[in-house]
């Protein structure tokens, strides 16, 4: 398996199929590449070089006891760029990998070439309720992660993605395969990097990093969105990157990447073209 040594030593795991311009995709906590199988299939077929990493602690990549930050991440996920020499990519982002798409941009936009970023159900600006973000998530909430996980973290990753698919809406009865896949992909990365990835998805703050995307940024958001409210995250965000795009799907969950898939593979997609 393709495998890149960062200056830490932690070997990080990527994905690298096929030929065109560069589609670069970053995944959600505490999830792996594998959470863009849907898309990445679809770009791939529409004559797109596909690429997607594990993040440290995630996935096959190295289970570190250190780096489990957004900076760090960053850095990894440009190591990997700067290995498979990708220029002129779009670098699209769920969740947790919204705010490192939010970060990489703004670090990295220029030297990388960064044709285009996506944000989908992303947590930037920041998910903490603080003085300068008032109606953020109180602490207690991300206390209340940080405990299940370290109580029982194979039982709390059986019911995350309940509310994570909308699975708990009426109508809308869980599918035992995603739910599987979600637990699957969680239970393969490490306890500390996820407990530790609680705090770099929900209190890094990346209102300077909007700022500074100057790139044309397309922001997709679930309205149903139960893990990351849309109307403090990308209805903010767009407010702040200079050249966004805000699209709102009504009734779409958390994970509509995968419940919705036919929808926002065909948006993405007139978003790159454009």
């Amino acid at each position: 398996m393709p495998y890149i040594t960062v200056s830490d030593g932690t070997e990080i795991f990527y994905k690298d199929w096929g030929t065109g311009q560069p589609i670069v995709f970053h995944h959600g906590w505490p999830l792996s590449s594998d959470d863009w199988d849907a898309q990445m299939s679809f770009f791939l077929r529409q004559g797109y070089r596909v690429v997607a990493h594990d993040r440290r602690g995630h996935g096959r990549s190295t289970q570190t006891a250190k780096g489990n930050d957004m900076d760090t991440y960053v850095s990894d996920a440009a190591a990997v760029a700067e290995h498979l020499g990708l220029k002129n990519a779009v670098h699209i982002g769920h969740s947790t990998g919204g705010g490192e798409v939010a970060r990489y941009v703004a670090k990295y936009g220029k030297a990388h070439a960064v044709a285009k970023a996506v944000l989908v159900g992303a947590v930037p600006p920041i998910m903490l309720k603080t003085a300068a973000n008032p109606d953020g998530l109180d602490m207690s909430v991300f206390d209340g992660f940080r405990k299940a996980l370290a109580d029982n973290r194979a039982q709390f990753y059986r019911e995350v993605p309940i509310p994570f698919y909308g699975f708990n809406r009426p109508g809308t009865p869980p599918l035992d395969g995603v739910v599987d896949n979600w637990w699957r992909q969680g239970m393969m990365g490490g306890a500390v990097n996820h407990y530790d990835g609680i705090k770099a998805f929900s209190e890094t703050d990346f209102t300077d990093d909007l700022k500074a995307m100057t790139v044309p940024t397309l922001l997709m958001h679930g309205d149903d969105d139960q893990i990351v409210p849309y109307k403090d995250a990308s209805v903010l965000a767009a407010k702040l990157i200079p050249n966004a795009e805000l699209k709102i799907y009504p009734g779409y969950p958390h994970g509509m990447l995968t419940t919705h898939a036919d929808v926002l593979n065909q948006d993405l997609l007139t978003f790159v073209r454009k």
